[in-house]
Parts: C-alpha cells; sequence; structure tokens
C-alpha cells in the first residue's frame, strides 16, 4: 500500500474542489467526509503493519451506474434522478470497500453509457484533460478525465463498444477491458446485457490489474514476468486502419518499429472476415439498441423527451428489430467467436490504435450528423472485441507533451486476461519512449 493515504485523499479532494464548475462536470458525487475517514483507517493500519489489500489506502472513483447504497443510481440521466435508492453497494463496490479502497467519488458519464464521444447535456460534459475544448471520450468520460488530471488514483468504468478505452486513449492513460465474464455486473445499471464489462482506468498497467483482482474476486499475485522478445503480435490490417489521422498512424508505427526491433514477431493479417462482420451483420439493427430499448421501454413510453436526443435515437432504433434478427445475430456472433478464436489461436496479442483520430473539438460533434459519424468511427476498433468477447487494453503512446494522447490497443484471446496484463506491462515501456 502507498504510505500516507489521508494525505493523497485531501490533495484529491482539494483539486476536484478547485477545478470549480469543471470538477462538478467531472464527478456527479464527491465523498469528501467518508473518503477521508476511509482514508484515515487505511493510514493506522498502514502503521500496525496491516494491509487489507493491494489496494488499502488507493483513491478510487466509479461510474456513476454503479449503485452506492442510499442514493440514486443516474447513470448519467436526468430521468433516474428521482429513482428509488439503491439498497446496497454494487457487487464491485462492496468488494472495493473490502479491499480498503478509498471511494471518492462518482464520475460523470455519456446518459446511458450509449456514445463513445462523452456529451451529455444533463450533467455537463467533462473536458479532455489535455485540452478542455475536445471531447473527453466515452460513456467513461469523468472517469478518464479523473485519472488524467489526478482527482482518482484509479477510476472503475464499464466497456460495451469501447467506455473504457476509448477515454483511456483520449486523455493519454491505461484502461483495461476484461473477458465479459470476469468481473460480475450486479448492481451496475446496464446498456447491453450481451456486451457489457466491468474495467478500470489509471495511469499504469500494475494499478489496473490490482484493481482487477479485486473485483473479479481473485487473489492478488505478481504478475507474472513476459519478455517482450519472441511475443507474437498481430496486425490486422485492412478495415480497422482505415480513416486513421496521420498522427496517430505514425505513433502506432513507431511502437511497432521499436517492438520489431526488440524482438516481437510481429506479422500482418488479413482479419477483414471477422472486423467488417460485426458492422455488416448489424446494418439493420444492433444488439445494444435492441436489448436498450428493452431497458428503457417504461422511459421511452413516459418520457422520451427527457433523454438526450443523441442518444434517444441510438435506443429508438432497438424498437424495430424483429426478434429473428435479433436471434439471428447471436446465432451468427457465437459462431464468429469460435471461428476468430481458431483463427488467433498461435498469436499472443493483436496490436492496432485504439481510436483511428484524435480526440475531436466539442463543438465539431455538435450537429447529429457530425456527431453520428464520429461516433461511429471513435467506436470502430474497440467496439469489434466487444463483439468476440476479447480481453483488450488501450495503453498510451508517448507522442510529446505538446502533442494530443494517442492510444495503442492490445487484445489477447479470451479468458486470457492475466496474460495480457503481463504482456501489456512490458510492450508499454516500449509505448514510452
Amino acid at each position: 500500500m502507498q504510505s500516507n493515504s489521508v494525505q493523497r485523499t485531501g490533495q484529491i479532494l482539494a483539486a476536484i474542489h478547485d477545478a470549480g464548475d469543471e470538477g462538478r462536470r467531472i464527478f456527479t458525487r464527491v465523498y469528501g467526509d467518508a473518503a477521508l475517514s476511509t482514508a484515515r483507517a487505511a493510514d493506522e493500519r498502514a502503521k500496525n503493519g496491516i494491509s487489507l489489500s493491494a489496494l488499502d489506502g488507493r483513491v478510487v472513483s466509479v461510474k456513476d451506474l454503479y449503485d452506492i447504497a442510499g442514493e440514486p443510481t443516474t447513470a448519467g440521466s436526468a430521468v433516474l434522478r428521482s429513482a428509488p435508492p439503491a439498497k446496497e453497494d454494487a457487487v464491485i463496490v462492496q468488494r472495493l470497500r473490502a479491499a480498503g479502497a478509498v471511494i471518492v467519488g462518482k464520475t460523470n458519464m455519456t446518459e446511458f453509457a450509449f456514445s463513445g464521444i462523452g456529451i451529455n447535456p444533463h450533467y455537463g460534459t467533462p473536458g479532455n484533460a489535455h485540452d478542455a475544448t475536445r471531447i473527453p471520450g466515452g460513456s467513461s468520460s469523468g472517469a478518464g478525465v479523473a485519472v488524467a488530471r489526478g482527482m482518482s488514483e484509479i477510476s472503475i468504468g464499464s466497456d460495451t463498444g469501447g467506455s473504457v478505452r476509448i477515454p483511456s486513449a483520449f486523455n493519454g492513460i491505461t484502461g483495461f477491458k476484461p473477458t465479459q465474464s470476469r468481473v460480475p455486473r450486479d448492481g451496475a445499471f446496464p446498456l447491453s446485457f450481451s456486451l457489457d464489462s466491468v474495467g478500470p482506468l489509471a495511469r499504469n498497467v500494475l494499478d489496473c490489474a490490482q484493481a482487477d483482482a479485486i473485483m473479479s474476486g481473485r487473489r492478488w499475485n505478481a504478475l507474472a514476468p513476459r519478455e517482450v522478445r519472441g511475443l507474437r503480435i498481430g496486425i490486422p490490417r485492412g478495415l480497422l486502419f482505415t480513416q486513421t489521422e496521420q498522427a496517430v498512424q505514425s505513433a502506432f508505427e513507431r511502437v511497432i518499429d521499436e517492438l520489431s526491433r526488440s524482438g516481437c514477431r510481429i506479422s500482418d493479417m488479413q482479419l477483414d472476415e471477422w472486423c467488417g462482420a460485426p458492422f455488416k451483420l448489424q446494418e439493420k439493427g444492433t444488439l445494444i439498441a435492441a436489448e436498450a430499448a428493452y431497458i428503457h421501454a417504461d422511459t421511452l413510453a413516459r418520457q422520451p423527451d427527457a433523454i438526450d436526443p443523441f442518444v434517444l435515437a441510438r435506443i429508438k432504433r432497438g424498437e424495430t428489430m424483429p426478434a429473428p434478427h435479433y436471434v439471428g445475430l447471436q446465432r451468427a456472433r457465437e459462431q464468429l467467436r469460435q471461428s476468430l478464436d481458431a483463427r488467433i489461436a498461435d498469436l499472443d496479442l493483436l496490436m492496432l490504435p485504439t481510436v483511428a483520430l484524435i480526440a475531436p473539438h466539442i463543438d465539431s460533434v455538435a450537429n447529429p450528423d457530425a456527431f453520428n459519424t464520429a461516433n461511429m468511427l471513435v467506436l470502430r476498433n474497440t467496439s469489434v472485441f466487444n463483439f468476440y468477447d476479447l480481453p483488450a487494453m488501450s495503453l498510451p503512446i508517448n507522442v510529446g507533451a505538446a502533442a494530443m494522447p494517442v492510444g495503442l490497443m492490445v487484445v489477447a484471446r479470451r479468458n486470457c486476461d492475466l496474460d495480457l496484463l503481463a504482456m501489456a506491462r512490458r510492450s508499454r515501456h516500449r509505448c514510452r519512449r
């Protein structure tokens, strides 16, 4: 455990307060007194040589779709401000508290977690940590900005189509999406039953790994040492590299060149059959939209005008999906998952840019057409790996202090989460050179 949790918690609370209105756009709730009390208890344990876990005394925020007992879970929506208070903490919150983590607050998000941009008209839009005129990325918008600005040591987000990895890439931090079944979602407001996953955002891979161990209910063991030399890395050239901005492409190629010089076995792969399938299969309706329409049926019937119009339009598309199409999507998804598993069985990792572009300016996505175009491109690369339920991380690439952040996405085989974390920790050193 890091020493002096009270001091670090106080500094974080001061940073949130000093940010004024921007702090209120990053956090929807701040638990100042409770956080300091938890931090004092952690410091007292440390004095007596006691540690509850690797996260004992670490300052953690949670996305505003996880239940906290005694208060409504708003999920970024004005509709849910008057929802009944949660009866108990979400399972991951219970596990974090039991591990001694200091829960500092709830972070803002896209309404109902339904976009990769990070806009929220109800609670405000947090500005990107590197340029407040640019989008933070979503849907875990406040989570990414909080870590990047030093307002949280670890943030817990959710990832249905990229909602942990996108804000990580745009804000220059690390984000981990596990295999879906790894972390329980009890007490998390859902977007898609089929695709939702729970993951951390932090400044480094180790913090993500330790948070993942707590949330997944596993004993923490140090990540196994992995040599970069000899790693078998596939680059899925093709569809997922189209429309990539030059700054992103150049940063990515520099990392790949460095890994190649370090002895990685890197090969370009033609995976468009699989990378393109999620989009072709869902041209007439997506799994997310169909499941969101079910989840929000009552709100759609009673007060649709209270929902962000950009989010509402996406949810309503799910109302018209025929049941045979939904069932066919699910069956096709399972068949494709098995065939992709076989195709990448001999690889350690896939690597590609997390997002094809740097964070655009907030005012450039103000109209529906521009928003939808940007949202589709922002989500494109990340969403593929939710469809196939493969664990994935976004690692920050060193592009210099003056440039906007770029993310490197590393993807492993299903249920190889610990291997991914271990390999990512080694690979990240190459990203930072």
